[in-house]
């Protein structure tokens, strides 16, 4: 008895679907990766260079000692300005310069109180004559201390400084004062106990977006408020 034979269907081949990516997106991809790649490499140079700086205390004779200033409390220095202070302290017992000058300016809730201000009243307390003080209390950010720094110079005829500050500032300290025409030996100050890596971390953060904003000629007083509300630079 014969059987009918079930027709066989034709056999289609199943390719795999392709989505094409759009030009415009691998685009934006690669200029993305690449700026991404700039980044890295501008922070590692920047962080490079911080610790470059860090690492080295240039103190010499000059002509004077520049403290840049950093947060105030009622009139009393921040343990980070305190530390900043005592160390520019003993530069002038050294006799490394004959002179010291703070820097810095207070605001509306600083109750009259200046970096500048508060910085000359510790030195004064410490043992260093008033006549061997100049407080500059008009200054905002460190750019605006360093361009200070610079008229302070000028009028006084100051060629030589040592200026004073945290390590990882003293890079772009450096950079804005040879930036308004100083001749600088960085001095930084002792380490303040232990600093958590959260901390360290954000203080590279905020010098690395600080000096990047110097270099692209914009303000940094967004980022002086922003990260650090009170100056502890």
């Amino acid at each position: 008895m014969a059987t009918a034979s079930n027709p066989r269907r034709p056999e289609t081949s199943r390719k795999p679907s392709q989505r094409k990516s759009h030009p415009f997106l691998r685009l934006l991809l690669s200029v993305v990766i690449v700026a991404l790649l700039l980044a890295l490499g501008w922070s590692g140079w920047v962080v490079h260079r911080i610790n470059q700086i860090a690492s080295q205390d240039q103190a010499q004779p000059a002509d004077a000692i520049a403290v840049f200033g950093a947060a105030e409390y009622s009139g009393r220095p921040s343990p980070v300005y305190h530390a900043r202070l005592d160390h520019a302290v003993s530069l002038y017992q050294r006799q490394i310069a004959p002179l010291v000058i703070t820097l810095g300016g207070g605001s509306n809730r600083d109750s009259g109180q200046t970096e500048g201000g508060v910085g000359r009243d510790y030195l004064l307390a410490q043992g260093v004559p008033y006549a061997a003080i100049i407080a500059e209390t008009n200054s905002f950010s460190t750019s605006q201390q360093a361009r200070r720094l610079a008229e302070i110079a000028h009028e006084h005829d100051l060629h030589h400084l040592v200026v004073v500050s945290d390590p990882t500032h003293l890079f772009r300290v450096q950079q804005l004062c040879l930036a308004n025409g100083l001749d600088v030996y960085t001095s930084p100050r002792p380490a303040l106990g232990h600093i958590d890596d959260y901390d360290l971390s954000m203080r590279y953060f905020h010098e690395i977006l600080s000096y990047s904003a110097m270099r692209l000629e914009l303000s940094d007083s967004w980022l002086h408020k922003w990260i650090d509300p009170k100056g502890d630079d």
